[in-house]
């Protein structure tokens, strides 16, 4: 029953229902909320103890936010006697629910385990909590939480009930003040668990917080008692979330609440009370001290700013109407604020220490924590206060009363003195930054300082001046204590205080810091620039010069030359430089920094635009960067995408990088060199670049002032300060000190800032010239004082005459421009002057004037230009005749490097020059004669050339080899029995390969050998000093490659050609038989060898017995002495077992070991999945299949394939010629072989690489005398009409014959006629396929990979270069790959040629029983070509990733996951980083818990894993159990970036392009890499525990 909110929801209801449900709900809130805070562990309430209470009872463990994981888990082992998984579970239990029962039995068996608990590990003073409870009082409230819960679901469906609630939670009781149900639940809100507390929060934001008339009454109890409920969450230990103090956020947020508090119950007073409370520890000054603040002081003043987001809460909203009443609860709330404040002012003074070094770092950050943490609320209070003119004054003037307060409490001992300098004198007192203590805290003249320029904003200083008191203001007491600041500032730039310590230094840097700098730095040069304009211009620069302790250098003659020159310590003088350089830049803020509203004629948005500008004159930057430049508001905002359009353009990143905003060029001359903002190392970046533009545009490199917005009314006056007495005393000076070569030792930077001020004079007269011109106003005159001599010393020349003098000394060439402009502007404004008012300057005028200066200066610019060009000509003239001239002495030494043989690292043999393309044919009788080039390496460690020969010492190329199932189709398929696992043939799914990359770079053996060795001994000593992972794990044989550092963990040896080797066999006429004839000679080889096998197994006593060995003989020519072998050095037969073994070690994840028949198994499964690999990822990238690798990715298919081909002479011969009679078998049958797979069970390329790779070692012992070649042709041949046969059975149905022409072509009709071959031997169990043109398409599709891989495989292997048309995208292709594998263009020619051979073989191949349930569909087979594997689909809105995310539950615990992640391989969404998904690995029960992740990578991706940690937005990639690093996420938001951690809270958007990088890197097989390359850049990386997540 719902009501609209005007009406009442119990109107709906019965009296009757009303009293009863009234009473129902009173009794079972009671009940619940007496159990929940019932303090007795043993007993109940009267009425609630059982009859029989027994003797059962939990020791209960509860939640704090002191302890760690480790250690609850570690003490639960101890005290429970648990299995570690069991420890787990009950931690994360305590964790979630705030408490758990880790045993139940009698008293005294749980009371051991609770003296055990409390006695904790580690540091920690506070033990864990622990109470021994009767199961009774467990049971009432374990049954008290069901009950609320119940209630708060209940009165979902009914607002009547609702309001029922509400009434009974609010109803006093006898106890009166603060005894209703819902208070005494608040007020014990810190005794209770987690657990209870989520509950009853829950229910009141179901009840209590969706009535607004009884929110509202809430409301009141909240604010009534919140000092105490502010003091119980400060004394408690559990996070805010967890806390009573949080619904807060429901009631103070709501505007007319929140103003409703504020009015009628003072909440704004007792928020500033509450916090004031808290910060007890202060001074004798009343100030606020940190100086000793100990770890519970500091852990308990990051609770109570807490506080302060209340406070910012309530003033988010400004009242919209004021009323007396209204402006009085306010300014009351203001008036507590200043009190506040108060005690802040002058807070962490520091002395500057002489001498000795200051021994401890003085407590700081809590100070300025405090300071950021309130700089919202002090803009929103000014803020408020502008929003109403009586408000405002009266805040002023109660504001000035405290600062007032504040200055008389600091004045003691203060001597007064009077200063005199240019005829002015001033009275100020006696003070010394650097002798005196200063405090960088002043939040009270800072607020006063906002005050002020409110007053100019608002127009109420013009309005209402008789209310203000600004002809009782005393500007020196204004300005006193901010300039004493900003000289702290400029003496620390100077290195006066390094005695001081980084905890000053850290304060001045945040001081200026965007964070602080609006209600610090800033409001202190307004205070300055207030101060000023209700002072004389000379007194004020005075005191300026007086606190700078510049004084008496420049108001006594010939004192710089005497300080110079008694100086003893250059640094001395160094820091006066500074320290005037900083008073001159000062003096540039002061009368330059108009841009804020009420000090200058400007809006918040020309404040925004010109801080964007002067950000993006250092440089273009994202923007993320230019956000964090800009101060923020209250609501996280800066403003900037009003304005950015205006002053900046977008330019889009590329694959890497960010999009960057670029400043437009019409905004350049808004730049000011000495903007407010820049630190030192800012403005050197932006005049450097900012000169470079100009350079680049071809005008003067000069940076003048740019053209200022008109101040104020208010701060009109400030502009005087250009033309003051002082201040053309110490421009004069300055000038005097740069002419004078014997003079005070000036610096470069203090001339630039002196121009850079005559530069704003000049600017600031022409522009009140513009403005005043026809009242001819002579109010600033600054071009007549600068044209007038000096006073002192006498006849000193003027400093118009000291800069024409200036613009023609060559040490100042850097400054020549910026003269020029000023001589030239002083001359624009002279004739200004001259002319009279009834004849203005035409523009016309201007512009001449103008274009005879500028081409001036082209003309000399041009001339410049020509004289550098001759020279520059006149130098490559004198270079070339060198040239000539050594090389005609050095003609003998050019002819012997001409000579040389090809020294390149390349290991591909490219006799492309040699062979017409028409003749090369990769293999068979007809391959292509290559002569073998010779092949020179340099090894990368020692520098040496080396030959790639047989005989020399073996050179290896640096590689890694892993396991993979980037080409899985299915990953569910894993090998259960490592060890007895036999992997002679790869099943079409792929389901695991290993594959071999490398980075290219060449050793020597023994050379990598000392390095691997120097390698293992650095980390084994490193193990004795830290234990954190490295990038790499020297355990499982991994190392750096040394040029590169890309991770590796084997070699690959480097040999020459097997082919050339093994197969120089003369021809003979059989070479041209049939495929039939062959497979006799071959089956008649492999007859021997068996017999020859069982002669060898047998003893000569078992042959002497055997009648049946007696009977057979070998033929006469079977060759029994084979010494292939020996032809291979034994360094590289060294290195070929070597890898072998990384190889089956890495493969099958076993141990070592060189008998094992597998090795030479896994050898040609490397080298064939690798190549496979390769090739999709050329057909994904579209590109020729030879000429678009790397060459890092050549030489490593080079070398692995010839590897893989010698492999056989390092393996016992008979178990490779073992291993190729089960693989023939697999094709033609032996009933002596093993039982062979299916053919829809084999991949056929990885039968075809071990076949012809094995062929040598069967071939070695052949009795007919047939080549290598021969046998490689037939058994290719072999292998394709397999992978037809295998094609055609797995071949999809037709979809649409439309497109097939009306003649069918011969290949039509004859595959045509095959595929019913096929049909009529599966007992029709193929489908009828009507199109001949379907089943031909399908065909070529299918077997297009398998010819690509054999072309790239018989490349490598024989050396034979492909033809040109293979080596671009042309038409064709098929028919050329075609003629290249020595294959008929028609593939089913190869059926009727050897129909004899081939025609039972099909039969046998369709016979088998496997094949009928693939058929049959009750087994899936794989079609062809097979689909290229990506990573998942993602949404393109990143929003929709983050709800599926929040829906996800943890498999184990039910519970919302705080770490979903996705993996983007698979797309399964895991709990990560947490105990309860953590597992063992499958077959390492020994090891460690590892978590979810890690698990999982290991079942889908073979140990690397991609994951994407959604509610970080970040890509996780892991590689084993120790290595892992972060990847910025595919998604980005409009402004071209990532947002790892989801901060700044854009909209993001997938990225395809970044996405598909990602991709392409997983499908290279590059993450390991990618990993290594991180954790070598970021070493922060390797000490996480990867396994973990």
């Amino acid at each position: 029953m719902s009501g609209t909110a005007e009406e009442d929801p119990l109107s709906h209801l019965s009296e009757d229902m009303i009293a009863r449900t009234y009473n129902i709900v009173a009794i079972m809130f009671k009940y619940a909320v007496d159990m929940l805070i019932w303090e007795k562990e043993s007993e109940l309430p009267l009425g609630l103890e059982p009859l029989d209470k027994g003797d059962t009872y939990y020791c209960m463990l509860f939640n704090d936010e002191v302890h760690t994981y480790e250690q609850v888990i570690l003490t639960l082992k101890k005290a429970v006697n648990c299995t570690h998984k069991e420890a787990v579970g009950y931690a994360t239990a305590v964790d979630r629910e705030g408490r758990r029962a880790v045993r139940c039995g009698d008293y005294q068996f749980c009371e051991q385990a609770k003296s055990v608990i409390m006695r904790t590990p580690g540091r920690q003073t506070k033990p864990l909590k622990v109470q021994v409870m009767h199961s009774s009082v467990v049971a009432h409230q374990c049954f008290s939480l069901r009950l609320l819960t119940w209630l708060s679901q209940v009165i979902g469906y009914s607002d009547g009930l609702r309001r029922i609630v509400c009434q009974v939670g609010l109803q006093e009781g006898q106890e009166g003040e603060n005894s209703s149900l819902v208070d005494t639940l608040m007020l014990n809100d810190s005794k209770l668990w987690k657990g209870a507390r989520n509950v009853y929060h829950q229910l009141f934001m179901s009840s209590l917080l969706m009535d607004m008339k009884y929110k509202k009454l809430f409301a009141v109890r909240f604010t009534e008692n919140y000092e105490r409920l502010q003091n119980d969450f400060v004394n408690d230990d559990h996070d805010r979330e967890f806390s009573v103090t949080d619904l807060s956020l429901q009631m103070f947020t709501v505007p007319s609440l929140a103003r409703m508090l504020v009015m009628d119950h003072d909440l704004m007073s007792i928020i500033i009370r509450t916090f004031m409370d808290h910060l007890k520890c202060k001074d004798a000054h009343g100030r606020f001290q940190f100086e000793r603040y100990t770890t519970a002081q500091a852990f308990k003043f990051r609770r109570v700013q807490s506080l302060i987001g209340d406070l910012k809460y309530i003033l988010i909203s400004k009242p919209p109407e004021w009323t007396d009443k209204s402006r009085q609860k306010f300014l009351e709330g203001f008036e507590n604020f200043l009190e506040l404040l108060k005690c802040m002012q002058g807070m962490d003074p520091v002395t500057r220490q002489v001498g000795q070094h200051i021994e401890m770092e003085p407590e700081w950050e809590a100070a300025f924590t405090l300071q950021m943490k309130l700089t919202h609320v002090i803009s929103m209070i000014q803020e408020w206060c502008a929003s109403d003119e009586l408000v405002l004054i009266e805040a002023y003037k109660k504001c000035l009363n405290v600062l007032i307060q504040c200055h008389s409490g600091f004045a003691d001992g203060e001597q007064p003195i009077t200063l005199s300098m240019c005829g002015h004198s001033v009275d100020t007192i006696r003070y010394c930054v650097s002798q005196e203590k200063v405090s960088i805290h002043l939040p009270v003249s800072r607020l006063l300082a906002g005050l002020h320029a409110l007053l100019s904003k608002t127009e109420v200083a013009y309005k209402y001046p008789e209310l203000l008191p600004l002809s009782e203001l005393s500007p020196p007491m204004l300005i006193e204590h901010p300039l004493r600041c900003l000289v702290l500032s400029a003496q620390v730039h100077a290195g006066m205080w390094r005695r001081n310590g980084f905890s000053l230094v850290n304060q001045v840097y945040y001081y200026h810091n965007v964070k602080c700098r609006v209600e610090m730095f800033d409001k202190d040069l307004t205070m300055l620039q207030a101060g000023a304009s209700m002072m004389d211009p000379n007194h004020f620069l005075m005191i300026l010069l007086s606190r700078f302790e510049l004084y008496q250098l420049f108001s006594i003659p010939e004192y710089g030359k005497k300080f110079a020159a008694e100086a003893a310590n250059k640094d001395i003088v160094q820091q006066n430089n500074i320290l005037i350089e900083e008073m001159l830049h000062l003096i540039i803020m002061i009368v330059g920094e108009r841009f804020v509203p009420g000090v200058g004629q400007v809006s918040a948005a020309d404040e925004i635009e010109r801080e964007i500008i002067h950000q993006l004159c250092i440089r273009p930057m994202a923007h993320s960067e230019l956000v964090k430049t800009l101060p923020e508001d209250e609501n996280k905002e800066t403003g900037m995408e009003n304005v950015i359009e205006r002053v900046a353009s977008f330019k889009k990143p590329g694959l890497t990088g960010k999009g960057l905003y670029v400043l437009k060029p019409d905004c350049a001359k808004r730049f000011s060199l000495y903007f407010h903002h820049y630190s030192r190392a800012e403005q050197s970046k932006a005049e450097e670049g900012q000169r470079k533009l100009k350079r680049q545009n071809s005008s003067d490199t000069a940076l003048p002032p740019p053209v200022p917005p008109p101040f104020c009314t208010l701060f009109a006056s400030l502009v005087n300060i250009l033309q003051s007495d002082v201040l053309l005393s110490i421009l004069r000076t300055v000038l005097q000190w740069a002419l004078e070569p014997n003079s005070y030792a000036w610096s470069e930077s203090m001339l630039q800032r002196v121009l850079h001020l005559i530069g704003m004079a000049l600017q600031e007269e022409n522009q009140q010239m513009e403005i005043n011109y026809e009242e001819n106003g002579e109010s600033f005159n600054f071009t007549q004082k600068v044209s007038r001599p000096g006073d002192a010393p006498e006849n000193s020349p003027s400093i118009l005459t000291m800069l024409e003098t200036l613009q023609n000394t060559p040490s100042l060439e850097a400054h020549k421009e910026m003269i020029k402009w000023i001589l030239k502007t002083f001359n624009t404004i002279k004739k200004l002057r001259e002319r009279s008012p009834t004849s203005p300057l035409t523009e016309m005028d201007r512009n001449l004037m103008e274009e005879n200066c500028t081409f001036k200066d082209k003309v000399e610019r041009k001339r410049k230009a020509e004289i550098a060009r001759l020279r520059r000509e006149k130098i490559m003239a004198q270079m070339s005749e060198m040239q000539r001239h050594f090389i005609n002495e050095n003609k003998e030494l050019f002819q012997q490097t001409l000579e040389e043989p090809d020294t390149s690292t390349s290991l591909l043999t490219d006799a492309s020059s040699a062979v017409s393309n028409a003749a090369l044919v990769a293999l068979g009788p007809d391959q292509t004669k290559v002569t073998e080039k010779r092949q020179v390496v340099i090894c990368i460690l020692c520098q040496e050339e080396q030959d790639i020969k047989v005989d020399t010492r073996a050179m290896v190329l640096s590689s890694f080899v892993q396991r993979s199932t980037v080409m899985s189709k299915n990953r569910k398929r894993i090998i259960q029995d490592p060890e007895n696992y036999d992997p002679l043939f790869m099943h079409p799914d792929l389901a695991y390969g290993t594959h071999t990359g490398s980075c290219g770079h060449t050793m020597h053996a023994q050379c990598w050998q000392r390095y691997f060795e120097a390698v293992l001994l650095k980390e084994q000593r490193r193990q004795h000093r830290t234990r954190g992972h490295t990038s790499y794990d020297v355990e499982h044989g991994e190392f750096l490659c040394p040029l590169c550092e890309c991770i590796s963990n084997a070699v690959v040896p480097l040999v020459p050609s097997p082919r050339i080797l093994f197969s120089s066999d003369s021809q003979n006429s059989s070479e041209h038989s049939s495929l039939s004839r062959w497979l006799r000679s071959v089956s008649q080889l492999i007859t021997s060898l068996h017999i020859f096998h069982e002669k060898n197994n047998k003893s000569d006593n078992q042959l002497a017995n055997s009648p049946e060995s007696k009977d057979v003989q070998l033929p006469d020519n079977f060759k029994t002495d084979i010494n292939f072998k020996s032809i291979y050095s034994d360094s590289i037969k060294e290195m070929l077992t070597i890898f072998g073994l990384v190889v089956y070690k890495v493969g099958l994840k076993v141990n070592p070991n060189e008998q094992d028949p597998r090795v030479p198994i896994l050898c040609w499964g490397t080298c064939a999945y690798t190549i496979q690999s390769i090739e999709q990822t050329l057909v994904d990238e579209d590109k020729p299949l030879f000429s678009h690798l790397p060459c890092r990715q050549e030489d490593c298919l080079a070398s692995l394939t010839r590897f893989s081909a010698a492999h056989w002479t390092v393996s016992p011969l008979p178990v490779v010629q073992k291993h190729f009679v089960r693989l023939l078998a697999a094709l033609v049958p032996d009933e002596k072989a093993e039982k062979s797979p299916c053919i829809l069970d084999i991949d056929m390329f990885h039968l075809l690489v071990s076949l012809i790779l094995a062929f040598p070692a069967v071939h070695c012992q052949d009795i007919l005398g047939f080549s290598v070649h021969t046998g490689d042709l037939y058994l290719f041949h072999l292998v394709t009409m397999a992978h037809i046969v295998q094609i055609l059975l797995t071949s999809l149905p037709e979809e649409n014959t439309m497109d097939q022409e009306i003649s069918s072509t011969e290949e039509e009709v004859a595959v045509a006629a095959l595929y019913n071959i096929l049909r009529r031997h599966t007992k029709s169990a193929l489908k009828e396929r009507s199109s001949g043109w379907h089943l031909w398409h399908n065909l070529k599709a299918g077997i297009l990979p398998f010819l690509r891989c054999s072309a790239l495989f018989f490349h490598y292997l024989s050396g034979v270069p492909p033809p040109a048309e293979l080596r671009v995208h042309g038409p064709n292709h098929f028919e050329h790959l075609c003629r290249y594998l020595s294959l008929p263009t028609n593939l089913i020619d190869l059926f009727r040629i050897n129909s004899d051979a081939t025609d039972p073989l099909i039969q046998r191949w369709c016979t088998i029983t496997e094949i009928d349930s693939y058929l049959k569909n009750e087994n899936i087979a794989i079609s062809y070509p097979r689909e290229l594997n990506r990573l998942i689909e993602l949404p393109n809105d990143y929003s929709a990733l983050i709800n599926q995310a929040s829906a996800f539950l943890c498999p184990k615990s039910g519970d919302k996951s705080r770490t979903p992640t996705l993996c983007l391989v698979c797309g399964a969404t895991l709990c990560s980083q947490s105990y309860c998904c953590q597992t063992k690995l499958e077959g390492d029960d020994a090891g460690e818990d590892v978590g979810a992740c890690t698990a999982h990578s290991f079942i889908c991706g073979a140990g690397v894993g991609i994951f994407l940690r959604v509610r970080e937005c970040q890509i996780l990639l892991l590689a084993g159990k120790t290595k892992g690093c972060f990847y910025p996420p595919p998604y980005l938001d409009d402004y071209g970036e990532t947002d790892q951690g989801l901060r700044r809270g854009n909209p993001l958007h997938l990225c395809r392009e970044r996405y598909k990088k990602l991709e392409k890197l997983w499908q290279q097989h590059s993450i390991t890499e990618e990993i290594g390359h991180a954790q070598e850049a970021n070493q922060t990386l390797a000490g996480i525990d990867w396994q973990q997540l």
